[in-house]
């Protein structure tokens, strides 16, 4: 029996690497086989993989906990209430909203799982879903999961990758049900200016839309760059949903602990459908969340890590021949321009292959990624051990400039 033909067309074309080769670093076992064979990872946006990063206050708070027990035993499908009134204070606190842990916050396992919720409610067969481009593969796959069309909307290079307005007016139609974005977006890391954040907020209402707004990488915003929270703006807060983690700003991944947030009304409705689609998080993990988030000390010091990481990675990278790169404006990534040595796919098998690393191709982000390469430059918690790496990419590529007549 062919099971696949008795499947949806939302689901009856992916493949998971069993019996074809995938490219797209976490799908299927490729990174694995390829870590198994002595490669390194710089295509997880994990920070400081593969080394440990858990604070001692995280630690210590987790210990005491296994020690009395009571973790074998589930937290609400909400969310534990401890973690939700810190998550509260710290939305508060960042955007100037009042938040109720009771009303307006849900934790979900991680914020993949968390993105995909915030749509759920939302999203029709054939609706719409204007999403920008380049940006995370998930937005796109993630409307098709849910029986809807993907719209991508283009941001370009010479903007800084701002988005520019008109693009959207040229590809709303009556079937438009919502604008879904990552602010600071992955992977260019551009952080959306106030002025077009605003724009956007006027277009989203003039067409009576719904925002979705994955804010993964907010905790670390580098050079001054002011960041909006798009909720916060005039006439959306009733109609954005905020998806957050504390995976990227506090380095914890592997606790697979998100956050939504958004006003009481949508709210309802996610908390109906929790115990459904989320199932409750880690107890565990959440007690370690809750001492994480109240360890200020913390994420200060993961601010003063990422941005000389931040900086170390530019200084390297961008000295490479036939390579344009500007240094990110958030989190912990860094986009490279690579089209003057060859396409996405063939620079990054050229990296794997001559320098032994694992980077992102970028058409996984959408098909303004051609060209282009996403590294993942928080991994590693020795900046020496990641300047190597960066040396490692640097000599590779500029062998391939040399090949290709540029240098």
């Amino acid at each position: 029996m062919d099971a696949k033909s008795k499947m949806n067309n939302r689901f009856k074309d992916l493949e998971g690497g069993l019996f074809s080769s995938v490219t797209k670093a976490d799908v299927g076992e490729g990174v694995g086989n390829f870590l198994a064979a002595g490669g390194a990872n710089m295509a997880w946006a994990d920070p400081f993989y593969p080394n440990p990063s858990v604070p001692e206050s995280v630690k210590k708070a987790m210990i005491e906990a296994l020690e009395v027990g009571t973790v074998s035993h589930y937290v609400m499908p909400i969310g534990d209430l401890e973690l939700r009134k810190v998550l509260a204070e710290k939305i508060s606190k960042k955007n100037h909203l009042s938040i109720d842990p009771s009303r307006n916050v849900i934790v979900s396992p991680g914020s993949d799982s968390g993105l995909l919720f915030a749509m759920m409610p939302f999203i029709e067969e054939g609706d719409e879903i204007l999403i920008p481009d380049p940006s995370y593969p998930s937005n796109f796959l993630n409307a098709k999961l849910l029986g809807a069309r993907a719209v991508p909307v283009p941001l370009f290079e010479e903007d800084g990758y701002q988005p520019r307005i008109e693009e959207f007016e040229k590809r709303v139609t009556a079937r438009t049900k919502m604008v879904l974005m990552s602010h600071p977006n992955n992977p260019t890391t551009t952080v959306f200016r106030r002025e077009a954040l605003e724009k956007l907020a006027e277009f989203i209402i003039k067409y009576d839309l719904i925002l979705v707004c994955d804010q993964a990488f907010e905790d670390h915003i580098y050079d001054g760059i002011e960041f909006v929270s798009p909720c916060t703006l005039p006439g959306m807060w009733d109609r954005t949903v905020t998806v957050c983690s504390i995976s990227k700003g506090l380095g914890l991944s592997g606790f697979r602990i998100g956050y939504i947030y958004a006003n009481d009304h949508i709210m309802d409705v996610l908390y109906g459908a929790a115990v459904n689609v989320l199932g409750a998080s880690n107890t565990l993990a959440s007690i370690g969340a809750v001492a994480a988030v109240r360890d200020e000390e913390f994420l200060k010091s993961n601010y003063e890590r990422l941005l000389r990481r931040r900086n170390l990675a530019y200084e390297i990278l961008s000295d490479i021949p036939g390579v344009e790169m500007k240094p990110s404006e958030s989190g912990i990534l860094s986009w490279l321009n690579v089209s003057r040595l060859g396409t996405s796919a063939e620079v990054a098998d050229y990296i794997k292959e001559h320098a032994n690393i694992m980077v992102n191709q970028g058409t996984p982000y959408g098909a303004q990624g051609e060209g282009h390469i996403r590294i993942v430059t928080a991994c590693y918690a020795d900046d020496e051990d990641a300047a190597r790496r960066f040396r490692d990419i640097q000599k590779a590529l500029t062998e391939l400039a040399r090949q290709k007549g540029i240098c």
